[in-house]
């Protein structure tokens, strides 16, 4: 039986309708998400397109590229025609625009309000699948002196002890804190174990002090602050 030929394979296009021919002609901008998926992708399979693999990946998350972005790469290995090779491509073009837009600002930032510790770190912890802790140390103009990820994990499970924030506030000659972590979940809400670490960081603060200024709770594109709600 004499083989068919696949018709679908995107060198088989017309060459103003390939995604490499056309990001060359028109720039990356031009492109469709998926069109861009197509390119990380480079190649399909025997009977699917590059194309065809990237609009899967899409459909995966509602086609929502936020989405996407918080999928682990073995739900990229569930598209037919995905292997771990191609999935991790994605993963790390996902990864490296993470990386990108979570660059820190300027070290002269000044903290005046909770947006600004979320406009901060945001971009950094919204879309962790895992729990980071972090502490802003400021001088006693809320200038930032130094941003730590202080710990890592769930905070029932780090070892969060104010001690090593009291420690490290002295070190830098910090006058003033803000702390902030994420939550995973999704949900911009305080755990009875939030509460209790962030009442025992103000009593830390008290004895050698220092300013808490605030507690922010990064969940995706929302956020809870202690300090704005009137219980820090």
């Amino acid at each position: 039986m004499q083989n068919v030929p696949n018709t679908s394979a995107i060198k088989n296009w017309h060459e103003q309708d390939r995604p490499r021919e056309k990001a060359m002609h028109k720039g990356l901008d031009a492109l469709s998400d998926s069109e861009i998926i197509a390119i990380l992708l480079a190649t399909g399979t025997k009977d699917r397109s590059a194309l065809d693999l990237a609009r899967d990946l899409l459909a995966l998350a509602d086609n929502n590229l936020d989405l996407l972005g918080k999928k682990p790469l073995t739900d990229f290995c569930k598209i037919r025609g995905m292997g771990p090779a191609k999935a991790l491509v994605l993963a790390a073009a996902i990864e490296l625009g993470r990386r990108r837009s979570a660059v820190l600002p300027d070290p002269v930032t000044i903290f005046t309000s909770s947006a600004e510790t979320y406009r901060f770190l945001g971009s950094r912890l919204c879309d962790l699948p895992h729990e980071e802790f972090w502490v802003l140390y400021l001088n006693k103009g809320n200038r930032l002196i130094q941003a730590v990820q202080q710990f890592k994990g769930g905070m029932a499970s780090v070892s969060t002890d104010a001690r090593i924030i009291m420690r490290k506030s002295i070190e830098v000659g910090a006058q003033c804190i803000i702390l902030a972590h994420n939550h995973p979940s999704g949900r911009a809400v305080p755990s009875q174990a939030d509460i209790d670490f962030t009442r025992k960081v103000k009593e830390a603060c008290s004895v050698f002090d220092f300013i808490l200024l605030d507690h922010v709770i990064i969940a995706g594109k929302n956020y809870y602050s202690f300090a704005d709600q009137g219980v820090l």
